[in-house]
């Protein structure tokens, strides 16, 4: 129990520290890429230069991210939450607060990717360029739903909430970790350039949108304690519940594709499980 309220005093402080001017960057990006495609598009000719100034990047990069096709159709599962999210269950024990911010996150980020895929109109590579120009890995996608990328939002939801709430207080150690979790998150969002369904800025602008959600969703959890839920010993039951029910999802995800990051995802599950069963036994003997 020591542990358990160590971990989610470190969570909490980490988060209390997180400061609004993190978001001035990323947002000043956000904003500029926004006025070219809203306040400045004729006629979709924005559309069309955006789509040809990255072309030759996105089939270069595609054609060297291709060659690792097993490495780059696991790691863009990790895009989907149903996939990723499992792998942080253990928190639910440990740093109830981590999983408060992720669900505030992931709520916002459901909304903000739709209304943007709106907005923007952007049709994927597969709709606009010959198919054999590049490798589609997976099934193809045609929609207007390229800008932004989804997967990379939903992952660096993941990556930022974690970075924040994890983070060291020594200097030194803080510059490692928010480089390696940055580019562990880079990494599976460059996966959706790999399987040909994201141009280039589709993925840097997810990622982008998805590390200013997650941002907002830890100051928001910060101010609104509406998840009280997720921390408290009574809903054990429910929570063994949904885990058990998620891992029934991905038992179906796997029937349909048999992935070995499906596996990962039901074992981080299993042991969740076998955890919270574990005490909730102990607790009521």
């Amino acid at each position: 129990m020591l542990y358990k309220n160590s971990l989610n005093n470190k969570v909490i402080a980490n988060f209390s520290a997180l400061k609004f001017w993190h978001l001035i960057a990323p947002l000043t990006v956000l904003f500029l890429f926004f006025c070219f495609f809203v306040l400045v598009n004729h006629d979709n000719h924005n559309i069309q230069y955006y789509i040809a100034v990255q072309k030759q990047l996105f089939i270069y990069l595609n054609k060297q991210l291709s060659h690792f096709e097993v490495l780059e159709t696991n790691l863009t599962q990790l895009g989907d939450a149903l996939i990723a999210f499992p792998l942080l269950t253990v928190f639910i024990i440990y740093a109830p607060r981590l999983w408060e911010a992720i669900i505030t996150s992931s709520l916002i980020s459901l909304g903000t990717c739709a209304l943007l895929k709106k907005i923007f109109g952007v049709p994927r590579p597969a709709a606009v360029l010959d198919n054999d120009c590049f490798v589609i890995i997976g099934k193809a996608l045609y929609g207007k739903t390229s800008t932004p990328s989804g997967h990379s939002i939903a992952t660096f939801v993941f990556i930022t909430v974690l970075l924040f709430a994890l983070m060291p207080k020594k200097n030194k150690n803080k510059l490692i970790w928010s480089l390696l979790i940055t580019l562990a998150g880079l990494l599976i969002a460059s996966s959706r350039i790999g399987v040909g369904a994201h141009y280039p800025l589709d993925v840097v602008i997810g990622c982008i949108i998805g590390f200013c959600i997650a941002v907002i969703g830890i100051k928001i959890t910060n101010t609104v304690n509406w998840m009280r839920a997720i921390g408290n010993e009574k809903y054990r039951p429910i929570h063994l519940l949904m885990l058990v029910i998620w891992m029934v999802l991905i038992i179906f995800k796997i029937l349909e594709d048999n992935l070995v990051i499906y596996y990962i995802s039901i074992i981080a599950l299993l042991v969740t499980s076998s955890i919270i069963l574990r005490s909730y036994v102990k607790k009521n003997q």
